[in-house]
């Protein structure tokens, strides 16, 4: 029986934008290449991190219950889970953005954007959101545990400004967002079992035509000598 291991990151879009791609990586450990990642997000993305890093949540929006923001960048990884009907398990492991500590002793689960975000979005980034919140719950022994998860969203830093100081120095000014994600367990339950279904396959699936990877791949197995 396997115990898939499931990384929060694949939810969002490799899931989604071919199936066969999320199989082969899952199932047969065959994985897309890794493409160039602008060392700019990189730092965009830490910076937030540590301006955000101890903030009250009320400084963030006005429609967060009381609370800190705390835990930053924390490994999760929740025990098997057993999906009813489904011969084998899945486990969640992953690293979240950062965590909100409610004044209530509950906690939220956050993730930032560094772009605006439509709401159109929220169930896709969503399926992250519940995966840290399930292995926050849920964790395998010895892993870090945080319970209950009371509240999902994104927060959405786009810009649209420039400033300059008087040392010479510029800096991006932009607006920021809370958008939050509603939670639903069973959904996302129902999300992992279609998940298990298809990791359960003996063969991969036919994925998306338009996937440029499976193209490639495609293409080198006809043409191979």
């Amino acid at each position: 029986m396997n115990n898939w291991k499931l990384s929060p990151s694949d939810f969002a879009f490799l899931y989604e934008e071919c199936s066969r791609c999320f199989y082969l990586k899952i199932a047969r450990d065959y994985q897309r290449p890794r493409g160039p990642f602008p060392k700019i997000f990189t730092i965009i993305d830490g910076l937030m991190k540590d301006f955000f890093e101890g903030k009250r949540s009320e400084e963030i929006s006005p429609d967060l219950p009381p609370g800190v923001v705390r835990h930053g960048e924390k490994w999760v990884e929740s025990e098997p889970i057993a999906l009813p009907g489904r011969e084998s398990t899945c486990f969640i492991r992953g690293k979240t953005d950062t965590i909100i500590e409610f004044d209530d002793g509950s906690y939220g689960v956050i993730d930032f954007k560094t772009t605006q975000t439509r709401r159109e979005h929220v169930s896709l980034y969503g399926r992250q959101l519940h995966a840290y919140a399930l292995a926050l719950e849920q964790a395998a022994r010895g892993k870090f545990s945080l319970s209950p998860i009371s509240i999902l969203g994104l927060l959405c830093v786009e810009p649209s400004d420039m400033n300059r100081d008087t040392d010479g120095r510029v800096a991006y000014l932009g607006d920021v967002t809370w958008i939050e994600c509603p939670r639903d367990d069973e959904a996302f339950h129902q999300f992992l079992d279609d998940v298990v279904e298809l990791l359960e396959s003996s063969d991969p699936p036919g994925g998306n035509p338009s996937c440029t990877w499976c193209q490639y791949r495609d293409e080198a197995r006809r043409t191979q000598l």
